[in-house]
Order: C-alpha cells, then sequence, then structure tokens
C-alpha cells in the first residue's frame, strides 16, 4: 500500500476509536437498550415521576411552613400584622390546628 493510503487509513482508525470512546462515555448502549423494551421505559419513568412528585410535596410543604413562620413573626409589625394574624387564623383553620 502506498504511504498517503496507511496514513488515511491510520487516521480514519483513530477517529474510529475516538468515537467509540465517546460512545461509550454518552452509554449510547444502554439507552438504545432502554429504548427496544418499552416496559422497562415505562416503568423508568413511572418512578421518576412518582420521585418528582414526592419531592414537590416535601419541598412545598417545607415552604409553606417557612411562609407561615415568617408570617407568624410578621404579626407584630402594626400596619400588615391584623392582615396576617387573619391570614394565620385562615391557614391554621383549614390545618386543624386552631
Amino acid at each position: 500500500m502506498s504511504q498517503v493510503t496507511e496514513k488515511t487509513l491510520k487516521a480514519l482508525e483513530d477517529r474510529i476509536n475516538k468515537l467509540a470512546r465517546n460512545m461509550e462515555k454518552m452509554k449510547l448502549a444502554e439507552y438504545v437498550r432502554l429504548l427496544d423494551s418499552p416496559w422497562r421505559l415505562l416503568y423508568v419513568n413511572f418512578i421518576s415521576g412518582v420521585a418528582r412528585g414526592i419531592g414537590i410535596g416535601v419541598g412545598f410543604a417545607v415552604l409553606g411552613a417557612f411562609v407561615v413562620y415568617v408570617l407568624k413573626s410578621m404579626v407584630t409589625i402594626p400596619v400588615i400584622g391584623s392582615v396576617i394574624a387573619d391570614i394565620v387564623k385562615i391557614v391554621q383553620i383549614r390545618l386543624g390546628t386552631y
């Protein structure tokens, strides 16, 4: 073979090896396997949706508790104290803690 052909083949081999390494890093085979199995794809998406929903619920509960705590501390401000006190009472009545 000529020297140009050998260089071209070597460059092509290097590029193919680099592409193979990049595909391995991307875990492309696992992704294709997941797409080939619709039931597994459905299961994985269901579990991720449940986890996301639980996370949103817990986060909203923590944020809501923090807001109620801040509102309780703002009751002593004369201008907006009565309005905030009414809001806190309504929230406590709805939660059944009043």
